[in-house]
């Protein structure tokens, strides 16, 4: 009897201090959280301004949320997550759950589609594009070629792809692969009748431009 007690009173003992220690322990996870934010802006190469105009913060409460000024709230963390492309549990630098898989949230820029297939890093990132047949009407248009800073690896999937660089236009077939430069002028078409399917990777610079540049 004396130790069925014994067992009960250690059982109620042990729930006050766990949720005691979890309680103390949400100050050191919300203090992780603004040195966590310039980090992941920085990393992605993105002013105060740019994240501003794609979540739709103003620029002195992203400020603030990096400096610690500012308690972060989920209304301010879940626009920043959908900018940079990461989990939630990303911003608040919480423990992995173990879980390799990727969760992909669609990013729609003018014709094609962006699906981020690896997670961000400083380095090159993985993404599936999706890029709609080009309207009759659209075929003769001048294309535009883009210029910046990093490099770029492209593997069709599916479809045709119309690389240019400079003057030189380039047909891929599903599956062949191009890299190159991108301080040179170039674009990439769908020049078939269906949906080009492209495994593209990006540099951080080459993400920047095509992804959160809209022009």
């Amino acid at each position: 009897m004396m130790d069925a007690q014994q067992g009960s009173a250690h059982t109620s003992h042990t729930g006050p201090d766990t949720i005691s220690e979890q309680t103390a322990s949400i100050p050191e996870a919300l203090s992780r959280v603004a040195p966590r934010l310039r980090e992941i802006r920085q990393a992605r190469g993105m002013t105060l301004s740019e994240v501003a105009d794609e979540t739709g913060l103003s620029i002195s409460t992203l400020s603030r949320l990096e400096s610690g000024g500012r308690r972060p709230s989920l209304d301010a963390l879940l626009p920043l997550a959908r900018c940079y492309r990461v989990p939630l549990d990303d911003l608040v630098g919480a423990p992995s759950t173990g879980d390799p898989r990727i969760h992909p949230k669609p990013v729609k820029r003018g014709d094609r589609v962006y699906l981020a297939l690896s997670r961000a890093t400083d380095g090159m990132q993985a993404f599936k594009v999706l890029v709609a047949p080009q309207k009759p009407a659209d075929r003769d248009k001048p294309v535009q070629l883009r210029v910046h800073e990093g490099t770029e690896w492209c593997y069709v999937l599916a479809g045709r792809l119309r690389l240019q660089l400079d003057d030189e236009v380039t047909i891929l077939e599903a599956g062949e692969a191009a890299e190159f430069d991108t301080t040179r002028p170039h674009s990439m078409t769908n020049d078939g009748a269906t949906t080009l399917e492209v495994l593209s990777l990006f540099s951080r610079q080459a993400e920047r431009s095509h992804i959160h540049e809209t022009g």
